[in-house]
């Protein structure tokens, strides 16, 4: 399907773009939710590391044959970079979500994942300098407070597994510094960029998993499902649609994508895992579910007073 550029009122490739844009948006956070659950059931069959390298390496495939398709420019440039991000988002931010997993619950480590947007924040500051406004201090200072309430560093059971999720976001946002870096110097297509950055990152993540390999993967119908899951909708459908909801749609709204998608993932791991969150995990969980709202509205206001002082 061809999406238009007539941007006309009432035109029928306006209401095109709308229509699958809106789309976009609703499918996004549960092809995304999901993928915490199959993650979780894939560690139960194969090492944490063994699947992480499994499902970013199909995915890159993937997504650099429709790049291809879609006669997108494939070289590998900034090549120095890639790298470096392939190594934080794909082998750190995957390779700790997946060992976390292995410890804890899907829900739970989702959202200590998706922490990753108040981790953002003290990055860009200090790398960056970009300005921390007023609603985001209370972002700041909501989440610090979901993160001790979901730790729970006075319980020393499950703290390993929390850190390695909270570890996972940080790789994020460290990633995600270096992708507005990479925008910032050079003319990119960010499909390419997202298929190269996985399979450089794969490579550390194949290297961990051959040093600590214990045991082969049991091929059984629920690993190969999860594993297929992952591949083509988490990882290669998922990206491919949060690049087109980045081109089509402001910032802002994409933001909806990242606070609806540890909800929902909470909810998920909860009907199938039987993952029900503790009350002092629920309390962690509903303020970093608040801090990412709180976010999200402090960019939408940093954007318009830029526009208005523009």
């Amino acid at each position: 399907m061809q999406f238009g550029t007539d941007t006309r009122a009432g035109g029928p490739r306006s209401r095109l773009r709308i229509s699958a844009g809106s789309l976009a948006l609703v499918v996004l956070p549960l092809v995304w939710a999901y993928g915490w659950t199959a993650a979780k059931i894939g560690v139960a069959s194969a090492e944490p590391f063994m699947v992480g390298a499994l499902r970013n390496l199909g995915a890159a495939v993937v997504i650099l044959a429709v790049a291809a398709f879609a006669r997108r420019p494939l070289r590998p440039r900034p090549l120095g970079w890639l790298i470096l991000l392939g190594v934080l988002q794909t082998s750190g931010m995957v390779g700790l979500s997946m060992w976390a997993l292995q410890q804890g619950g899907a829900g739970k480590v989702s959202v200590l994942a998706y922490t990753m947007p108040f981790w953002l924040l003290l990055l860009a500051a200090v790398f960056l300098g970009e300005r921390i406004h007023g609603v985001q201090w209370a972002a700041v200072v909501c989440a610090l407070a979901g993160l001790v309430a979901i730790i729970a560093p006075w319980r020393l059971a499950g703290v390993g597994g929390s850190l390695l999720a909270v570890g996972s976001g940080l790789f994020w946002a460290a990633g995600a510094v270096v992708v507005k870096v990479i925008r910032s110097r050079y003319e990119c297509d960010l499909l390419a960029l997202t298929g190269w950055q996985m399979l450089f990152g794969v490579i550390p993540l194949a290297l961990v998993a051959a040093l600590t390999f214990r045991e082969a993967p049991h091929w059984n119908g629920s690993f190969i499902a999860a594993l297929g899951y992952l591949v083509v909708f988490s990882e290669a459908l998922g990206w491919c649609l949060w690049v087109y909801v980045l081109r089509k749609m402001p910032a802002s709204t994409a933001g909806i994508t990242v606070l609806a998608t540890p909800v929902i993932a909470i909810l998920m791991s909860w009907a199938q895992l039987g993952e029900r969150p503790g009350g002092m995990e629920a309390v962690g969980m509903a303020l970093v579910v608040v801090a990412l709202f709180l976010i999200t509205v402090g960019a939408v206001i940093a954007r318009r007073s830029d526009k208005g002082v523009g």
